[in-house]
């Protein structure tokens, strides 16, 4: 009787799962960052971005630690608490993600100079934008 309820239970749980692949194959997992530029910054932001975050990010393309990348300028504001720049990063999937930390401070180093380079980049960047979101999402191809 309890293997029965055992099992019960697990179909239980596994079953939105099991609906959901019905409906869709899962694709590449991506890294988005909704970003606010402080007033008068976005040129400055901008060009931090060019000179430090892009070879730093084609440099993991190369290296096959990320598949791609994408920015976004959004068009339309809601409210002054809106975000202005969207930075979104393609992994293959979630097994990619393993073991990055250290493959991604190797490239930092190479690209950045070093942690302590990277430290003061950071802090200026901070004074001239707040990240108001940082999503894992699941891309997802309706079948």
């Amino acid at each position: 009787m309890k293997k029965l309820y055992g099992l019960l239970v697990f179909v239980l749980l596994l079953a939105p799962a099991l609906f959901a692949q019905e409906h869709y194959t899962e694709g590449p997992v991506w890294r988005v960052q909704l970003i606010r530029v402080k007033p008068t910054q976005m040129d400055a932001y901008l060009t931090s971005l060019r000179q430090s975050t892009k070879p730093l990010i084609e440099e993991q393309k190369k290296e096959g630690m990320i598949m791609d990348y994408k920015v976004f300028l959004k068009e339309t504001k809601t409210s002054p608490d809106d975000w202005d720049i969207c930075v979104a990063i393609e992994y293959k999937n979630h097994a990619a993600m393993d073991g990055l930390a250290a493959k991604g401070e190797m490239v930092r180093d190479k690209i950045l100079g070093g942690k302590m380079q990277s430290q003061q980049l950071t802090d200026k960047r901070a004074e001239i934008r707040e990240i108001i979101s940082s999503e894992l999402m699941q891309e997802i191809f309706l079948k």
